[in-house]
């Protein structure tokens, strides 16, 4: 396993089996970037030593990891720093963030009054980069805090820090070299290619190729500055606070964090750095890149001076460290299920494990060439990813931690849904029938939530259906009796729920029903977007690829594709027009330039309760916004003119307040849209 489970080191002999694991963590961890413990576990096995040795300081090991940058596991390497390259303390809620905030005022024996500075943490291997006249002369790893290991072979491939300045300026900067997530991707593509494992995750991946000599392929990677230094014996860089010295490291040409879609805030209190925390966290898993936490930091460089720093932590920062969002877990097995459209899914079967705030026992796999460019094999511990909303996925197998009987994954011989062929010739394999294989998750789609919404007809009774061969496509739903549905059902009462559900479906807008018949490369938006241009169905059917065009977002070859489709489904709409399903879309609510939101672009966060808590979707939020005439958006940004804050609301909120983005309340949004909320026989 790769999880420390104990509560608590009853003996001297735990203490110092715990001591042996986190150094090896650590110099496996601060070496190659590899280590058998992932972030969760090492913090959990840190946090039992130091409590021990705060039970029983009469036992504490001088070669503990507790107090040392890098556990004191990394030997001095053979650059000495200009200034000691420590590590953060962490801070892991509000209440330590205060504690940290009370500290700093006695050491500084007022208030705070240069405010604080807030930035994400990112997840890489920290960097000094040393610039002489402009031109970029030395990397030196982080090593034990003292000195580091020079990996000057490494210019010239990390994004955001340029070989050459646009000034001649001589200074040191700071910072943290990763692989983003599309730079991960592509550099496991490029290992396989070369016969290589897989990095198991990004960090990894950038620790070790940092150190990587002679390697016949680049991997490029990406570097973010959180800090800068006078180099030489030379004058301090321009600038009173952290935020104007790393403004002028951006205008030299380096990448600064403050470059990041999380950005680089100031704010003058505690609780307004804990309100950026809470915002960076919730953006956290639309990241382009992984972080572990968010650093705080003193701004004035006067109070970070007199704040000082010990022997391991600067006085004048901490992180505050976010719930895990990639663990190890072992990978049990592979499932294979197959889709509406025919492609054959594959899916992780995972040994339990906590990630943020969630037990994973299922993630994400994409396909069978994926799985073998990982290498995945049954038995591997494996990284797993989640972050938010987002579906759990597996990064890759920790290769180093491979036992010798672990076996490959077996793709299936035969289509998992009917037993037939399966077409292998791209690298999404898909059932050779994919009409007849798919039926069950394609009308199971069809009378989702949001498209037509039949609520209680689910997959046991569509598979009963379908195989009494009662229902073959979507306009079969509108035709079945009580009868058949009782069969499938087993219950009259139950079957007499389902024929209201059936009924009421029929009245969904055009919208819904596009959506319902699951056109490739369409979905819940461009469905929308297609039925309000063209108003009924047979307008749609009447467009060529040309006309398809004008709708928003529609392009020469999805137009080709939606067009060939419909007339394909041509005979099912022609079923659904006789069994009496609404084929048309309800007019807006306003006209055009005349709506209560027109011009407005709206972002919507929290739950919707009161007047608006049917809308209890994002996607009958999104209608609503554009039936009043605006714009519906998922993140606040430039373009952002009003952020509607509903129940429970998150970091949204405070990037709104932020940007100087006007904000309502959902009582007030209902009344401002209440024309619209009115009006009746139009579903969403």
């Amino acid at each position: 396993m790769t999880t420390t489970t104990a509560e608590t080191l009853a003996t001297r002999d735990e203490y110092a089996g715990a001591i042996a694991a986190a150094l090896r963590a650590s110099a496996a961890y601060y070496g190659t970037g590899g280590s058998a413990l992932d972030d969760a576990s090492f913090d959990l096995l840190m946090g039992l030593i130091q409590a021990y040795e705060e039970r029983y300081p009469e036992h504490t090991d001088p070669a503990s990891p507790t107090g040392k940058v890098a556990g004191g596991a990394v030997p001095a390497g053979e650059v000495a720093h200009t200034t000691a390259l420590l590590s953060l303390s962490n801070a892991f809620g509000p209440e330590d963030l205060l504690g940290w905030e009370a500290s700093l005022v006695r050491r500084l024996g007022a208030p705070v009054s240069g405010g604080f500075v807030v930035e994400p943490k990112l997840d890489g291997a920290s960097l000094a980069a040393r610039y002489r006249r402009g031109r970029l002369v030395r990397l030196v790893t982080r090593g034990n805090g003292a000195g580091g290991e020079d990996v000057s072979h490494a210019i010239g491939t990390l994004v955001g820090l340029p070989p050459e300045l646009a000034v001649d300026a001589t200074f040191e900067v700071r910072g943290e070299v990763l692989l983003t997530a599309e730079q991960f991707a592509r550099a496991n593509a490029t290992r396989a290619e070369h016969g290589a494992g897989p990095f198991s995750n990004a960090r990894n991946g950038a620790a070790g190729t940092l150190r990587a000599k002679g390697r016949p392929y680049t991997v490029e990677m990406s570097f973010w500055a959180f800090g800068a230094v006078a180099l030489d014996g030379g004058a301090p860089l321009p600038g009173a606070t952290h935020a104007e010295v790393m403004a002028y490291v951006a205008g030299t040409g380096v990448r600064t964090a403050a470059d990041t879609p999380a950005g680089l805030s100031v704010t003058a209190t505690v609780a307004g750095a804990q309100e950026h925390v809470e915002r960076i966290a919730a953006l956290r898993g639309a990241l382009p890149f992984g972080i572990d936490g968010v650093v705080v930091k003193l701004n004035g460089l006067a109070e970070q001076e007199a704040a000082g720093s010990g022997s391991r932590h600067p006085h004048w920062a901490t992180a505050y460290k976010l719930p895990a969002v990639e663990r190890r877990t072992r990978l049990l097995d592979v499932t294979w299920s197959v889709g509406r459209t025919g492609v054959l899914a594959p899916t992780a079967v995972l040994e339990p494990v906590e990630v943020d705030g969630s037990v994973v026992r299922h993630a994400t796999l994409h396909n069978p060439a994926d799985i073998g460019r990982r290498d995945l094999r049954i038995g591997d511990t494996v990284t797993v990813y989640k972050a938010g909303d987002v579906i759990p996925r597996v990064e890759a197998p920790v290769v180093e931690l491979r036992t010798g009987e672990e076996r490959p994954v077996e793709p299936p011989r035969v289509c998992p849904g009917c037993q037939g062929e399966v077409d292998r010739s791209q690298e999404r394999w898909r059932c050779a029938r994919p009409a007849d294989c798919g039926r069950i998750a394609a009308i199971l789609y069809a009378a989702g939530r949001d498209r037509l919404d039949i609520d209680g007809l689910g997959e046991r009774y569509v598979r009963a259906l379908v195989e009494a061969g009662d229902v073959r496509d979507v306009a079969d739903l509108f035709a079945l009796d009580h009868a058949r549905l009782a069969a499938a059902a087993g219950s009259g009462k139950r079957a007499a729920k389902l024929l209201e559900q059936i009924g009421a479906a029929r009245a969904r807008p055009l919208s819904r029903v596009l959506c319902a018949l699951g056109l490739v490369g369409t979905g819940r938006g461009m469905s929308r977007r297609i039925a309000r241009h063209f108003g009924t169905m047979d307008a749609v059917r009447a467009a060529d690829a040309a006309a398809m065009t004008a709708v928003e977002l529609v392009g020469d070859v999805k137009a080709a594709g939606i067009v060939a489709q419909l007339a394909e489904l041509g005979g099912v709409i022609d079923k659904l027009a006789a069994a009496g399903v609404n084929l048309a879309e309800p007019q807006s609510a306003a006209a055009p330039g005349d709506g209560p939101l027109t011009g407005q672009t709206v972002v919507v966060t929290g739950r919707m309760t009161g007047a608006l808590a049917a809308y209890d979707t994002r996607d009958k939020v999104r209608a609503l916004i554009e039936r009043a005439g605006g714009t519906s958006s998922s993140a606040v940004s430039g373009r952002t003119t009003l952020l509607v804050a509903g129940e429970r609301a998150g970091g949204k909120v405070a990037k709104a307040e932020a940007a100087g983005i006007g904000i309502l309340t959902e009582a007030a949004f209902a009344d401002r849209i209440a024309g619209v909320l009115s009006r009746t026989g139009e579903s969403v």
